[in-house]
Parts: C-alpha cells; structure tokens; sequence
C-alpha cells in the first residue's frame, strides 16, 4: 500500500498538501495494531510529501522521551522531561511551534541544519505516550495549519 501514497505538485500550498495526504494516512493505519508500525508510516508520509528535515517520535519510556521511528539524520536518543522543545512539550502537554530554534531557550541541537521545528504530543487519553517532533532547515517553516493537521494526524495513532 504504501507504493500508492500520491503526491501532489510542489505548487500545491502546505494546507492542500495536508488534506491529500490525511485520507491516505488514514488509509496507511486502517487495519494497523502495531503503534511502531503506524509512526513508522506517519514518519515516512510526511517526510516523502512535505520534504522537510526531520520527522519522528519520541516514545514516552521510563521517565523520558526515547526516540522512536523517525525519518532523516541521526538524532538524540533520550530526552528528559521539560529538556528541549520535545521535552518541553511532552511536560506542557501541547503543541509548541518554534521559529528559530536558537531563540528557544535549553533547544538541544541534534543537529546544526535544524533551523524552526514543530512538536505535537500524542495523547492515549488524558496521558501523553510519545511526540511528534519535525524539524525544518527553513526558519519560521510552522504555523497554525501544521497545528491543525499534524494534531489530527496523531489522533490516528488510537
């Protein structure tokens, strides 16, 4: 199935890159049990379509963010709770959108390229279980329509 994620052309905007990509997301997991599996995909959906730096999930384990499937360079393998943007957001229980990653304070630098990045919490419940983090190597790359799809995007995951 995955051989038939469509893409659209570079000239579509961001939102309607978004709502071509949603149905088959949902199409990816229909039928999907394993979590791993399904971040693996959400990983690799948004990557291929948005090209953006770095996707992937931390899962929450043992008191801290360990990195779970992702798409791009290597990256930091644990984050403590309230570290960094992802750390941030698992303890803040939201979404954070930050412009320019050298602006936010205690940002961890995984990676030098990593100019503006997104982080969604993944809910189960009332307890968040991983994040979604996205890094772009364009400041200022995030904004509310990425707030509103990739939020959506996670509930898939239950």
């Amino acid at each position: 199935m995955a051989e038939n994620l469509l893409l659209l052309d570079d000239s579509a905007s961001r939102e309607e890159k978004y709502r071509y990509l949603l149905p088959q997301i949902q199409s990816l997991l229909s039928g999907e049990d394993d979590l791993i599996a399904k971040m693996a995909n959400i990983s690799a959906a948004l990557k291929q379509t948005f090209d953006f730096f770095w996707v992937g999930f931390y899962r929450v384990k043992e008191g801290e963010l360990r990195l779970g499937p992702f798409q791009g360079p290597v990256a930091c393998s644990r984050i403590p709770l309230g570290k960094g943007v992802c750390g941030t957001a698992w303890k803040e229980e939201r979404t954070i959108v930050v412009p320019n990653v050298e602006e936010f304070p205690g940002h961890i630098a995984c990676n030098s390229v990593s100019k503006s990045e997104i982080v969604v919490p993944v809910f189960k419940g009332q307890e968040v279980l991983a994040v979604l983090d996205i890094d772009s190597d364009r400041l200022n790359d995030f904004g509310n329509v990425d707030v509103l799809f990739l939020e959506e995007i996670v509930r898939l995951l239950f």
